[in-house]
Order: C-alpha cells, then structure tokens, then sequence
C-alpha cells in the first residue's frame, strides 16, 4: 500500500480512537495542532506526537492565530516555539480570522513567522480561500502556503484552489481505514515533494556552516554560496535570502528557474 496520504489533526481526533498501526501504513504525513492561540493548549497533541514517533509517522505542528497585535503575535509564536516537539519537520501559522486591526494582520502574521524562521524553522502559512486576497495574505512571506478549497466536500479532491500553492487541504470530510470519523485531508499542489516536507529540518546553525565551508576563500566577501538540497525549488530559496527568482537567475546564469538540481551550487548574493 502507498504511503500517500496528509492529514492535520487536533484534539477534535482523541488519539485513543486512532488506529495508529493501520494509518502508519497510508500517512505519508501528520500536521497536528498544538495550540489555539496562547492561552489553548491542544489537549490532545503530545498523544498525538507520542504515536507519531512511535509508528514513525514524520509529522508537522500547526498554531491557530489569536494575536490581537504584532506583539501578542511575537509573544503567541514564542509560547509555541516552546511548546512544539524539536523532532517536527516544520511548523505552520494558521491565520482564518482577522483578530487585529484589518491594517495590522500582515505585520502581524509576519511578525509570527520571523520568529519562527528566526528560531531556524522552516514554517507556511496556512489561511481561508476566501481570506487569502481580502486581508493581504498574499503578502505575507513564508516557506510555503497551504490553502483549503473543498468544492462538494465529499471526501475527495474537486475544486482546485484558484491560487497557487504549495499544500491543498481538499476536504475536511475525509474518511479514512483508521479513523471513524470525518478526517482534513490534503494534497501537494506544487512542484515541492513530500520529500521537500518531511526532510530533515535544517536549523540557521547548520545552514550558516554550510555556507561557510563551500564558500570559496577566493571570492569577494560580499559573496555568498549555498548549495542545493534535495526538494529545494529556487523560489524556496530567493524568499529564504530575501531575494528574487529574477536575481538568481542573473547571478547564477540559470535560464530555466524549474531546473536546478541537488548539490548545485548557487550564489545568492
């Protein structure tokens, strides 16, 4: 059986009622919530990430936005930074309802996810089809963005979102073999892989490292190199350096932005 399945998950899914053994056979991965703003903490995610690790399932953390500010949205993004488990492979914002000052939520959300980029994780964006355009979550820079568009909701994909994105959850009327209720389900909706998700989170630690030992000693300091890893799009890597695809593709003399490979390496300034 293919392991091809994305499903997120909250205490509304008790973990007791999970057949952990059977979904580790279809889940390719798991997004579990671990908090509803601060001041909620998920009841059900550290059983959730104890049956993960136990069934090797990889698995992602969510946090559903509360913040009323820019700082409530640092303060709400540290308690979740202290509450995720550091075997997760990424984490993501959940932003579905304006709780600023409509004039404050993309400052707000992006002050959320610095703070997690900060910390060295790799972090999307999840938000309503509908809110997406309205509230300018368009201009929010993350990882990756993560859209719902259920179409009939009968289970099965239908309706694509009519925004480009990276993860589509396509359903929150999923049935699956190990659960007996309705179940989120989602579908990759990029070129990124699953590989691109569940890889080994790469921590700005590390990544200042790798920079610094296939930097050559010759070129000028303003230089800097990186090198391609598997699953990397350069879209991925212009927003990670602030930078354009455009730029890239000049520095670099790439006339095809869909073909980079593994083990390339790129000067991104």
């Amino acid at each position: 059986m293919n392991k091809n399945l994305i499903a997120d998950i909250s205490h509304h899914q008790l973990s007791h009622n999970i057949d952990w053994a059977a979904a580790a056979k279809e889940v390719a991965l798991m997004i579990i919530r671990v908090q509803y703003g601060s001041n909620t903490i998920d009841r059900e995610y550290k059983k959730h990430v104890a049956n993960c690790k136990k069934y090797k399932i990889p698995f992602g953390h969510y946090a559903y936005a509360q913040f009323v500010s820019v700082n409530d949205a640092r303060d709400e993004a540290k308690h979740f930074l202290e509450r995720i488990d550091k075997d997760a492979k990424f984490l993501v914002l959940d932003v579905e309802e304006c709780t600023t000052r409509k004039d404050q939520i993309v400052s707000a959300t992006q002050e959320f996810i610095d703070v997690c980029k900060k910390a060295g994780w790799k972090i999307g964006l999840y938000t309503g089809h509908h809110f997406y355009k309205p509230y300018g979550m368009d201009r929010v820079a993350a990882d990756f963005l993560w859209l719902p568009r259920y179409g009939k909701n009968e289970g099965k994909r239908d309706i694509k979102p009519a925004y480009e994105c990276d993860l589509w959850q396509y359903t929150d009327r999923g049935r699956v073999s190990w659960y007996c209720g309705n179940i989120d389900l989602n579908h990759i909706n990029s070129s990124k892989t699953i590989q691109w998700f569940i890889g080994k989170a790469q921590k700005v630690s590390e990544l200042q490292q790798e920079k610094e030992q296939i930097s050559s000693k010759d070129s000028p300091s303003e230089y800097e190199i990186i090198k391609v890893k598997p699953g990397d799009t350069l879209s991925e890597i212009a927003a990670r350096f602030h930078t354009t695809v455009s730029t890239l593709q000049k520095l670099n003399g790439i006339a095809n932005p869909d073909k980079i490979y593994a083990g390339q390496k790129i000067r991104v300034r």
